[in-house]
């Protein structure tokens, strides 16, 4: 049954250019080369020794096409997703603008049954897809996570959110057009069912990193409202862009988008560690720590932990837990007096002969049996 859900999904979710825009020729040195199906595609030159065309293999057994254009001037490395009906045939130009633009090092890749890649797209194809260009990246070109920056255009925000979320530290993520899921595409609904995909709404809290989105707000395909939603449960988001006129497949044509990305990029070149773990921390506003024990009392309060308190915090052998907080326990515990070395909880006192006649049990302050012995002269009477 869940199969046969995600092939329904992958018919209206995936639209793969018929025929590819490109081929893939091996030349006589062996290395890959691109050749263009329509004459009305660019063509990347020859003897480019700035493009690498790559055949990388996924878990899943396919293989998929990738082109990795290298920057000399590049800190930083973006990782392209694409969107729905187009391949990287049609693609390479804009690469190309991005790369000089942006200054970055650019590897772009086509999922399963795209261009030249093998196999049949659906979303799990598409997480090995990018799994796989993520590892390509890290053993062949030396790319840690802490440079790298992912990019997902429309159906690629679902490939990307997924890399995302499981990688801590991140440099940053940008969301072109990005989705919520797929059925709420479809059907502009507000809940997920079992032939829902690209369930984004659930990954973008999981991303711990700056996250850009880039929305048309006469986007006719993605609503603006996913874009909206995206950019309100990140946990840390990015000054967005919402381009004023903008529709689905046209956003780079406006000079906002190129200028907006630049900004995102040479803050992201220039973000250090103590930078960002500021900005986390001011996300998650955690509070401020302090050494009294009026602190520790309400993080360790037995009031919110149901079924395993906390024992004493100044007394590790008393075998009764305290709470500041709850009335079956006066005046907070009998661990209060600074002087104690064991607690007089215990019905037998093990240095009192008499059985404990002394113990402060019977005593409305609750001290401490030991304290109360050093305070006790050869007599038997008390010091005052």
């Amino acid at each position: 049954m869940g199969c046969m859900f995600s092939q329904l999904a992958a018919k209206f979710s995936f639209f793969p250019p018929s025929p590819p825009t490109y081929q893939i020729k091996k030349s006589e040195n062996g290395k890959l080369t691109v050749v263009s199906s329509s004459s009305s595609m660019p063509i990347p030159v020859a003897d480019d020794t700035s493009l690498d065309v790559l055949l990388i293999d996924t878990k899943r057994g396919n293989k998929i096409v990738a082109f990795y254009l290298k920057n000399p001037c590049a800190r930083l490395t973006v990782l392209y997703s694409h969107g729905n009906a187009t391949d990287l045939g049609q693609l390479y130009d804009l690469f190309v603008q991005l790369k000089v633009n942006l200054r970055v090092n650019l590897m772009g890749y086509d999922y399963s049954g795209y261009g030249a890649s093998t196999g049949k797209p659906s979303e799990s194809n598409t997480y090995a897809d990018i799994e796989a260009v993520y590892e390509y990246l890290q053993t062949e070109y030396g790319i840690s996570e802490e440079d790298l920056i992912l990019y997902g255009q429309s159906v690629g925000s679902g490939p990307t959110l997924h890399l995302a979320a499981k990688l801590p530290r991140l440099r940053g993520v940008v969301l072109h057009s990005g989705i919520l899921s797929g059925l709420r595409v479809l059907c502009h609904v507000n809940f997920s069912f079992c032939v829902d995909i690209y369930k984004n709404i659930n990954k973008i809290q999981k991303v711990k990193c700056p996250v850009l989105v880039i929305h048309g707000t006469e986007d006719d395909v993605v609503n603006w409202l996913h874009g909206n939603g995206l950019w309100k449960m990140a946990r840390e988001p990015y000054e967005p862009l919402w381009i004023k006129g903008g529709g689905h497949c046209n956003l780079e044509l406006f000079p906002d988008y190129i200028r907006h990305l630049c900004k995102f990029i040479y803050e992201m070149e220039n973000m250090t560690t103590e930078i960002r773990l500021k900005r986390i921390r001011q996300s998650l506003r955690l509070p401020t720590r302090s050494n009294t024990s009026s602190s520790v009392t309400s993080d360790w309060c037995c009031c919110k932990i149901k079924l395993c308190q906390p024992k004493c915090f100044k007394c590790p052998k008393c075998p009764k837990p305290r709470c500041s907080k709850c009335c079956w326990w006066p005046n907070g515990s009998c661990c209060l007096k600074p002087s104690h070395v064991n607690c007089c909880w215990k019905p037998k006192c093990p240095t009192c002969l008499l059985g404990c006649s002394c113990c402060c049990i019977k005593c409305s302050e609750w001290r401490c049996c030991v304290g109360i012995h050093n305070e006790l002269n050869g007599s038997g009477t008390r010091e005052v």
